[in-house]
């Protein structure tokens, strides 16, 4: 896990995507350590979101709202705020989305990500760059084998194959641009993750919220799917611990995967029927015949990060679905979890 520690204090810290569900976490987490935070993205892509729920356009130093793909307006952001660490999380992360959007899906997670890997290997005071892919970069070839950080990339969907590309560009600008430069530059592949503030739409635990919420039967597509689900505090720990690690030692510069131990690998079915008991109510169907696709199995091999970073998840399924259960109850009932969110990421070091 990512120790307390006084490392990112006054730091400069780009974040692209800081709107979206893990940006925001990873926003909030890093205000709390005293970065200096600009972020770099389009407008929340939900309402609610949370984002807005957190009031993090008061706590970071600038709030740009463009698209990746604005080159002379990222330009200008990356000269005049001069950063010394950048997570970049701008994507098109929905694979239903891919499926209707394939064209905006590859421009955005692939050029999107060239164009700000050209820009930042152009200014000096970048020392480490963490770009966020995802578990589904890996060829899933459905077996139980968990995947390791040197398997084979691919895709099926176009979601996952615009994964894979990017993880694919990011290792062809660190051995084209940053191997000699002293600027580290790594990936990082988490797996599927939950918490409170998502309400994305086709993803697992904001469609079990919305049903509950509701009062609708929640419509599974592929209950037997088995995901390496865990709380988001669990990558962006991770994420956070990775870029402190490369600041001044390029040798950290590589793929990483951040994912839960295995006992945390269950069925979507389980995961909808963890989350009905531990709110209290609600009810499933299970929708026949989907059209679209997605992987049965999924497991990630996290040794490498384990070994190298010293980094250990500590919530088993059970503790992270029953902290994402109280943070939506919490929102529904007061709507305020400014407070609740800083005690979850406060608690979390002390697990």
């Amino acid at each position: 896990m990512q120790k307390k520690s006084d490392f990112y204090n006054g730091k400069r810290v780009l974040v692209t995507g800081h709107t979206g569900f893990i940006g925001s976490w990873l926003t909030k987490w890093l205000t709390m350590l005293d970065a200096e935070v600009c972020g770099y993205a389009l407008n929340p892509p939900t309402q609610p979101n949370l984002f807005e729920a957190l009031n993090l356009t008061r706590k970071v130093s600038k709030d740009i709202r463009r698209d990746i793909r604005d080159t002379k307006l990222l330009r200008k952001t990356i000269l005049s705020f001069q950063p010394e660490i950048i997570f970049h999380l701008a994507a098109q992360p929905i694979v239903l989305e891919s499926y209707d959007n394939p064209l905006e899906t590859f421009d955005t997670n692939v050029i999107g990500t060239v164009n700000l890997l050209n820009e930042l290997r152009k200014v000096d005071s970048v020392k480490a760059i963490v770009v966020v892919t995802s578990d589904k970069s890996y060829r899933n070839n459905e077996w139980v084998y968990p995947y390791r950080e040197n398997d084979e990339l691919g895709g099926r969907d176009p979601y996952s194959a615009s994964k894979s590309c990017q993880d694919i560009v990011v290792q062809s600008f660190r051995e084209s641009y940053f191997s000699d430069s002293g600027i580290a530059l790594s990936s990082a592949r988490a797996g599927n993750v939950i918490g409170g503030g998502d309400w994305a739409k086709d993803r697992i635990v904001p469609d079990i919220v919305r049903g509950i919420v509701d009062g609708h039967p929640i419509i599974i597509r592929n209950p037997k799917s088995v995901r390496p689900w865990q709380h988001v505090l669990e990558p962006v720990s991770g994420m956070l611990l990775l870029a402190q690690k490369m600041y001044g030692d390029a040798r950290f510069s590589g793929a990483w995967n951040f994912g839960p131990n295995n006992e945390s690998d269950v069925t979507v079915r389980e995961v909808v029927e963890k989350v009905i008991a531990f709110w209290g109510t609600g009810e499933y169907k299970i929708e026949k015949n989907s059209p679209k696709k997605e992987a049965k199995y999924l497991s990630l091999d996290i040794s490498k990060a384990k070994r190298e970073l010293e980094w250990l998840p500590i919530y088993d399924i059970d503790r992270a679905l029953e902290q994402t259960v109280k943070w939506y109850k919490e929102f529904y009932s007061s709507g305020n979890v400014s407070e609740l969110t800083r005690h979850q990421i406060e608690n979390y070091y002390k697990e």
